[in-house]
């Protein structure tokens, strides 16, 4: 039997989400006006791949379509599930979404390779994420630096998890060539390639992370949950999980734009005036796991990680660049013009 390769999962998705469109008997152009056969009013179609739609960290993609503000805003948005932010940098890149939901540090990592994409809004103020070790390893490893050697999974190689990953390592003096990096995905993945021994270790997202907690199947080492956490792991602020657009798309549609990023900063102020449990109730079931209680417990832990305006925090890009400087070796001595790879100009006018 031939083996998946992910590329493909990416080019079935958008072909499905294709077909399904022409089926529906709508009309639509990528970035540009849909009206329905029945007459309706004409809506704007934008079509958003998100690195891990279940991932908490990436709620405020599905909560916006939800609390209905894309329809409010005028504007028909597909979102295509994908494994991680590179799936979704890579399919902005190739033209075939409009926008992807990833790390902002792609942005910058793009500049390099002579490319331009820019985040127009960013959803997380810190990574949300945890380095979990197996329970089998908890005897093993203890600290960072019991990581050499061992197996980690990342969502995929190149992946802001990898990243992150690399960024704890270079701090206690451990180089990614002393380490094995495993692409295992989330949610069962991960869990799977830990339980199974195929990984010591790996950076995950809630609700994964107290998915094996709660199960003593893992136990975590490194806590990115909070701005403060992370402030002190990193060595500084870690702005994650935004939206990206190219440069030149967002040039030429600054009306389309301001339209999405007004309904996800809607999102981001409803998610500060609500709880935990508010919030889970308007996901979909599936997206619980089985374990209602335990999504929202997991969700309680990190709100603070979500912005309350979709503003790029100050300093937040610079942060970013030194630890690119750091951990990746095509960033480094490079000239970045850290203007062209975000944007706070649609979030200040959002209504």
């Amino acid at each position: 039997m031939k083996s998946w390769h992910p590329r493909l999962g990416v080019a079935l998705c958008i072909i499905s989400v294709l077909i399904l469109t022409a089926c529906g008997g709508s009309t639509t152009t990528t970035g540009g006006s849909s009206s329905s056969s029945g007459g309706s009013a004409t809506k704007t179609h934008l079509s958003i791949m998100v690195g891990g739609l279940s991932k908490q960290i990436y709620l405020p993609n599905m909560l916006t379509k939800q609390l209905g503000y894309f329809a409010q805003e005028g504007l028909d948005v597909t979102l295509i599930d994908e494994a991680s932010g590179q799936s979704s940098e890579d399919s902005v890149l190739a033209g075939q979404v409009d926008a992807g939901s990833g790390s902002y540090n792609h942005t910058i990592e793009l500049q390099v390779a002579g490319k331009k994409m820019e985040t127009v809004l960013m959803m997380n103020v810190a990574p949300g994420e945890a380095e979990v070790i197996s329970a089998k390893k908890a005897n093993q490893i203890h600290s960072l630096k019991d990581l050499k050697g061992k197996n980690l999974g990342v969502t995929e190689l190149g992946s802001g998890t990898q990243t992150l990953t690399i960024a704890l390592l270079h701090n206690v003096g451990i180089s990614q060539d002393q380490v094995h990096f495993v692409p295992v995905g989330a949610g069962d993945t991960f869990i799977a390639a830990l339980q199974q021994g195929r990984i010591d270790a790996g950076m995950t997202t809630e609700p994964t992370i107290s998915r094996l907690t709660s199960t003593g199947a893992g136990k975590v080492l490194v806590d990115l949950r909070t701005p403060e956490s992370t402030q002190t792991a990193l060595n500084g602020p870690y702005p994650f999980i935004g939206l990206f657009m190219k440069n030149d798309y967002v040039a030429s549609h600054k009306d389309v734009v301001q339209k999405i990023v007004n309904a996800y900063v809607k999102t981001l102020k409803w998610m500060h005036t609500h709880s935990a449990a508010e919030i889970a109730d308007k996901m979909p079931p599936d997206y619980y796991a089985g374990n209602k209680a335990l999504y929202v417990t997991a969700l309680q832990n990190q709100l603070a990680i979500f912005s309350p305006d979709g503003a790029m925090p100050t300093g937040g890009p610079q942060s970013v660049l030194n630890i690119e400087n750091q951990t990746n070796q095509s960033v480094q001595g490079k000239q970045i013009d850290l203007n062209t790879t975000y944007t706070n100009d649609f979030v200040s006018k959002a209504s």
